[in-house]
Parts: C-alpha cells; sequence; structure tokens
C-alpha cells in the first residue's frame, strides 16, 4: 500500500463526498462509524453504496469504507451493502486482534463469492489501538493473511477506554501511553509485511503542526497519515514524498552496492554504511517511483 493522504468522508453527506473527491487524496475512507449519527446509518449505507457504482474500476482515488464494529449488527449490514459495489477496502475499526480480521476476512470471501468478484481483492486495513484488549495482540497480525494492507492507529477511543483525562502533553505531544500505541503499530505493520499509516492530526486549521507530525511520522517509519478534512490532504502528501535530496543520496548508495558485489560493508562521504543502509535506499526509492507514477497517471 503506497497511499500518503487517507481522508475520511462523512458517508451521511453529498456535500462532503464531492468534496472529498476533489481534494486529492491517495484514498478516501468512506465513513459509516463514528461520523454518521445512528438515525442516518441506512441512508449513509445506502449513500455509500450508490457512490462507490458510479466510480469506475480504475479510479484516480481509492476508494475505503470504514464500516461499523462486527461486534454489532450494523457492521455485517454495512459490508451486505457495500461489497459488491468494489470498494478498494474496508476499514476495520475497533479491532483487538488477527481473530477479527480473520471473521471480516471470511465474511469478505463469501460476499465477493455471491457477487461474482475476484476472490481476496478487497483489502483490510484495522484501527489496531482502539480498545485496551487490542494492545496486547498487535504481534499477531503477522498471521492476518493476503488482505491486510496496512496498519493504523487511533488514540481516542482508547483514551476514552481507559478513563484518561487527556491523550495530549501540553506541547501537544501524545502522553506516554499513546505514544507507546503508535510505535507498537509501527513495529507491527512493520512484522507483518505491511504499511503503517499514522493517526490523523486534529487541528485541520494548524499546518505548522501538521507538517511537524507528518515529519516526524515519515522520519519514523510510517507510509501515510489519515486526513479528516481536505485541507490537509496536500501538506500530506508533499510530507510523505521523498525530497531529490533523499533520493539522489539512496541512488549514490545503491549505485555503490551494484558496483561492489558481494561487499557488506562500504565507505560513502567517509560514513560507513552497510545493509540496513541499502535496504532504506531501495525504499526510498521504490516510495520515488509510486509517487512518480502516481503523478503520471494524475497528470493524464
Amino acid at each position: 500500500m503506497s497511499d500518503r493522504s487517507l481522508l475520511f468522508v462523512p458517508g451521511d453527506s453529498d456535500r462532503k463526498l464531492a468534496k472529498g473527491a476533489a481534494s486529492g487524496a491517495d484514498a478516501l475512507i468512506l465513513d459509516l462509524e463514528d461520523s454518521v449519527a445512528s438515525d442516518q446509518k441506512a441512508a449513509a449505507r445506502a449513500r455509500v453504496r450508490e457512490y462507490l457504482l458510479a466510480y469506475p474500476a480504475h479510479r484516480a482515488a481509492k476508494l475505503w469504507v470504514r464500516i461499523n464494529p462486527l461486534d454489532t449488527p450494523l457492521g455485517f449490514a454495512d459490508l451486505a451493502a457495500v461489497v459488491a459495489a468494489r470498494p478498494d477496502g474496508i476499514m476495520q475499526p475497533k479491532t483487538c486482534g488477527v481473530r477479527d480480521v480473520r471473521t471480516l476476512s471470511q465474511r469478505l470471501e463469501e460476499l465477493e463469492r455471491e457477487a461474482g468478484l475476484t476472490l481476496g481483492a478487497i483489502g483490510i486495513l484495522p484501527v489496531a489501538t482502539e480498545t485496551p484488549r487490542a494492545m496486547f495482540s498487535l504481534g499477531e497480525y503477522v498471521d492476518a493473511g493476503a488482505r491486510l494492507r496496512a496498519l493504523t492507529w487511533g488514540a481516542e477511543d482508547l483514551s476514552a477506554a481507559v478513563g484518561a483525562t487527556t491523550n495530549k502533553q501540553p506541547d501537544g505531544r501524545w502522553t506516554q501511553p499513546y505514544q507507546m500505541a503508535r510505535a507498537l503499530t509501527l513495529f507491527a505493520a512493520a512484522a507483518a509485511g505491511v504499511a503503517a499509516i499514522d493517526t490523523l492530526f486534529a487541528d485541520f486549521r494548524d499546518e505548522a503542526g501538521l507538517r511537524a507530525s507528518c515529519a516526524e511520522a515519515r522520519r519514523d517509519g510510517f507510509r501515510g497519515k489519515l486526513a479528516i478534512h481536505p485541507d490537509q490532504v496536500r501538506v500530506i502528501n508533499e510530507c510523505f514524498v521523498p525530497t531529490a535530496a533523499e533520493v539522489a543520496h539512496a541512488e549514490r548508495v545503491v549505485g555503490l552496492f551494484r558496483d561492489n558485489p558481494g561487499v557488506a560493508a562500504l565507505s560513502l562521504d567517509g560514513a560507513m554504511i552497510d545493509i540496513p543502509h541499502l535496504r532504506q535506499a531501495e525504499g526510498i526509492l521504490e516510495r520515488a517511483r509510486a509517487d512518480a507514477s502516481r503523478s503520471g497517471v494524475e497528470a493524464s
């Protein structure tokens, strides 16, 4: 999964759906959960289905659907409504571990069969830290199966569940429990071989704060970030693309190892580099190629 920006769009608002489509986000998360009032759930479900059907299979932005939790009847009703409309994936909230992902995967396969869709085409993106129990299961995602596309995390439901008065320090940084949730999600995603997507930055008017949050996330290894407002998309997209200087350095690292086959440690600009540096450089170049490919599609 190479998406940089994943924008939440309430599924009960035609105006916001249209605005999301014009945002430039790599992926839209059509929301049927937290942003939709209880008495609007059925209407939102129908609207999201229509929205999915209206877009061609080869669309510029990927279309994900955040369903309601599967321990409620709403979650299964959401799936029954949207799967035949071919979403790119399902964001699974309140996930407690790999067992929940397997339950969702099994139901997706049943619905794909009924609709005559390619089995396994619809991915799963769990929100992996929304319950206290989930914190003890993050290492399990390595066995989640081929549908797992990425992992993301959230702090609001988790802090409410443990009775925290806040999850932020006075300077805006996460308090220690939520720093831990963030770090464990990053490591769990890496262990499972999928992208880690950073949680949202709530103050959509604070561009400087968003840039700082994105820079910190990319530095640490996250591959993208959730957005809650279209105005955040441009900043996120800019921040999660390797800089020209990073690409140039990565090309030199890869080139040096290519020119010295069989050597595991080399010197570059007076510093020692070894295989982890090579892997890091290859990752930067892969992301740069993905961005170039995405830019080509957008230009056409």
